[in-house]
């Protein structure tokens, strides 16, 4: 069973920075992508970054420019730096894991409990 520990959501005054984490634990055969996703009071689930086993990454482009996503292999982490924040980036922030827990498992995604991110002066 893998778990996903977040950590470094808080509140941030606009144009601050936050870092954020997340680790994967547990069985793990390979990981295919990990990223973010985030949901604001009212809005839809909004897609911010993933990166993929080669390191690609796609950037939302609500975020492109202020966010960067990277990984750490050996760790299973993936991290998500924010800088510029701006109000409008306030939300729940939600890590997840696309990943094969053994050779012979089928691809599933597991999901992070969130962690709020709070951009207000």
């Amino acid at each position: 069973q893998v778990q996903l520990v977040e950590s470094g959501g808080g509140l941030v005054q606009p144009g601050g920075s936050l870092r954020l984490s997340c680790a994967a634990s547990g069985r793990i055969f390979s990981i295919y992508s990990m990223g973010w996703y985030r949901q604001a009071p009212g809005k839809q689930r909004e897609l911010v970054a993933t990166i993929n086993s080669g390191s690609n990454t796609n950037i939302a482009d609500s975020v492109k420019g202020r966010f960067t996503i990277s990984r750490d292999n050996a760790k299973n982490t993936v991290y998500l730096q924010m800088n510029s924040l701006k109000p409008e980036d306030t939300a729940v922030y939600y890590c997840y894991t696309d990943h094969r827990a053994n050779l012979y498992s089928d691809r599933e995604a597991v999901w992070g409990q969130g962690t709020q991110v709070t951009v207000s002066s």
